[in-house]
């Protein structure tokens, strides 16, 4: 076929195919021309419409510049908090102080335009600090809820290990579930719900590790370190001479609730051929197998395996334009 293509001499001895030589005026015309019924066009229930890539585009580059107003380098911990957030996940942070941290969490609150809160866990903590309690109303003698700190859209988790294990496991379940159960009663979390929880490698007394499988609840756990050289010049160079904290009133609003709902969907929508989740579903079958016996002990290692090589790398792909 590629040799009679290419051969000059052969260009005089084709058959003229119907429609040959004339002016291209639609498939649904050239059907209807030669009696021949126009194909339908077919819906896979998956097709987005360009506009909305480059919106999403537009808002993730807004929000990079945005964040780097405040945050000098720390590029992959910026991409990793927008993938945590588009695909509904939470994240750990963990390094030492002055890595921007908290910084980071505040001004992706004032980015996205929603709700901050923010909790400092301490050994005294109690759960009831967390997600809130029961207030007596002495005028009409009645309990009514008043909901902690957790309710919010995006909680900053200071020194998550400091906490006892009680006060992390009413947390988790709010992680888990988004949603709480008080005295019978349900109340659920608003969306977006992100939980951006941070700790210190450096000191450890005094402080309440996690158990692995409580770390499961975390899409991410995002080891910070130094910046380099240069960032850390940057960082020298711009407040020195400004010794007040940061303000974070020149933080334009990028995205609203609306809009990451909006974005979830789209992570939603993406196609995932079935070879690749066999093959992720391979990968993590021989995690158990191939690996030392202590991780084959640890389920929830294996887990987050198979949430890290399949949830993320939809919103991953969106912020990387590869869809």
């Amino acid at each position: 076929m590629e040799e009679h293509q290419n051969n000059p001499e052969n260009e005089n001895d084709k058959t003229p195919q119907p429609g040959e030589g004339m002016q291209q005026t639609g498939a649904s015309e050239d059907h209807q021309k030669y009696g021949a019924p126009a194909p339908e066009t077919r819906h896979f229930g998956f097709e987005r419409s360009n506009e909305d890539l480059i919106w999403l585009s537009q808002r993730v580059n807004d929000i990079r510049a945005q964040m780097a107003k405040y945050i000098i380098g720390q590029n992959e911990m910026v991409e990793l908090l927008m993938t945590g957030i588009f695909s509904s996940g939470h994240i750990l942070l963990e390094g030492v102080p002055g890595v921007a941290k908290t910084l980071s969490s505040k001004v992706l609150a004032k980015v996205i335009d929603v709700e901050f809160s923010r909790i400092q866990f301490t050994p005294d903590l109690m759960p009831s600090d967390v997600i809130g309690t029961t207030v007596f109303n002495m005028k009409d003698a009645t309990f009514s809820f008043r909901q902690g700190p957790v309710f919010s859209n995006i909680v900053l988790i200071d020194e998550i290990n400091r906490a006892p294990a009680k006060t992390q496991a009413a947390l988790f379940e709010v992680m888990e579930e988004r949603q709480i159960t008080y005295d019978g009663n349900v109340y659920s979390m608003e969306s977006p719900f992100l939980v951006v929880a941070t700790q210190n490698p450096v000191e450890q007394e005094g402080t309440y590790s996690l158990p692995e499988a409580q770390l499961d609840r975390f899409l991410f756990k995002i080891v910070l370190d130094y910046p380099a050289l240069e960032e850390e010049v940057s960082i020298l160079q711009r407040y020195k001479n400004n010794i007040k904290t940061p303000s974070l009133d020149e933080v334009v609003p990028v995205l609203k609730a609306t809009d990451i709902a909006k974005i979830q969907a789209m992570v939603e929508q993406l196609v995932i051929e079935d070879h690749l989740v066999d093959y992720i579903a391979k990968i993590a079958d021989k995690t158990r197998h191939a690996l030392p016996l202590i991780f084959q002990h640890k389920p929830d290692k294996i887990n987050q395996l198979k949430v890290f090589l399949y949830k993320p790398d939809n919103p991953i792909d969106l912020l990387l334009g590869r869809v």
